[in-house]
């Protein structure tokens, strides 16, 4: 397949890319940036320039693919405050996707989360696709991409294969600067490794290269409507990952009152906080994944997220 990826240059993105290619698909990154297109283009990857906002290039781009896979989302200014605007832009290019692809049984496939799926019980692949029973209906934030990963299967009805991949919150691996990085480098700044609480909260995880498998599986045979668990460990206790981090960096390892955890781990906190387990049941009986690559704690103790940028 002719295959369209938004965020191609990203940290999943520059995992996919390959997984498609190995398979034998052709490859057409979108870059909106020339540091974008050289990554693209070393990788063995088509280039088409533009951006999320580019809506008639993203439709051209859709209409000239035989499939899509939409890993972009504004995440810089998602956590600078305006998580709406960074869902409303996602969203205008999910509705120029289906748009394009419309009528045409072809493949398109989003990266969505688990996070926050069903608090303080085990998500499943069923969940998150009708309000709770007395919840309010989702207004923005987070909520407002859950809204996005809803629209996206909808349009199985109107003649798109599309299907939503919930990726867990940590998506591990060498070369990581999310969450996990953003844990380690508060343990150093702070002088201890910290969790929050009991620190019993479980944290969803996936290696990035098991969830590049399950992105290209999605686009070659999941049916249309299909919701996916890309989540290889339904929980981690974050005072274990803690734990890992105290010991690698020398560091003690210590709780940190919830009514201090803002303080302590700024904008982290509110996610650390969550208690989020996510099965991956149904994802597997469904398109035989079998996630293969190194846990969290054990990617942990392969020492690379302590490398410091002089090493």
């Amino acid at each position: 397949m002719r295959v369209l990826i938004t965020g191609a240059s990203g940290w999943i993105g520059s995992a996919v890319v390959p997984e498609l290619i190995g398979a034998g698909h052709q490859v057409v990154g979108l870059a909106r940036s020339d540091a974008s297109a050289a990554a693209l283009t070393a990788a063995g990857a088509e280039v088409h320039r533009g951006t999320l906002d580019d809506l008639d290039t993203l439709r051209s781009a859709a209409a000239a693919s035989d499939g899509v896979i939409h890993l972009a989302f504004k995440h810089d200014i998602a956590f600078s405050g305006d998580y709406q605007g960074a869902a409303d832009a996602d969203r205008r290019a999910i509705e120029a996707f289906g748009e394009a692809l419309a009528g045409s049984d072809r493949p398109f496939v989003i990266a969505s989360g688990v996070l926050g799926l069903a608090p303080g019980r085990v998500g499943t692949e069923r969940d998150g696709h009708a309000p709770e029973p007395g919840a309010k209906a989702p207004a923005g934030g987070p909520q407002a991409r859950m809204a996005n990963a809803q629209l996206t299967l909808a349009l199985a009805s109107h003649g798109v294969r599309s299907s939503v991949v919930r990726l867990a919150p940590t998506v591990h691996g060498d070369g990581d600067n999310g969450f996990l990085a953003t844990l380690v480098g508060i343990a150093r700044s702070k002088g201890v490794s910290g969790y929050i609480g009991d620190g019993s909260n479980r944290w969803p995880a996936v290696h990035r290269l098991d969830a590049a498998r399950l992105f290209r599986l999605a686009l070659e045979k999941a049916p249309a409507g299909s919701t996916l668990h890309g989540v290889a460990e339904q929980g981690v206790p974050v005072r274990d990952i803690a734990e890992v981090i105290g010991r690698h960096l020398e560091l003690p390892v210590a709780a940190t009152n919830p009514e201090d955890a803002g303080q302590h781990f700024g904008w982290l906190a509110g996610f650390l906080a969550a208690d989020s387990p996510a099965s991956n049941t149904l994802t597997r009986e469904l398109l035989g994944w079998q996630p293969a690559h190194p846990g969290l704690l054990d990617d942990l103790d392969q020492g690379h997220y302590f490398h410091t940028p002089s090493a």
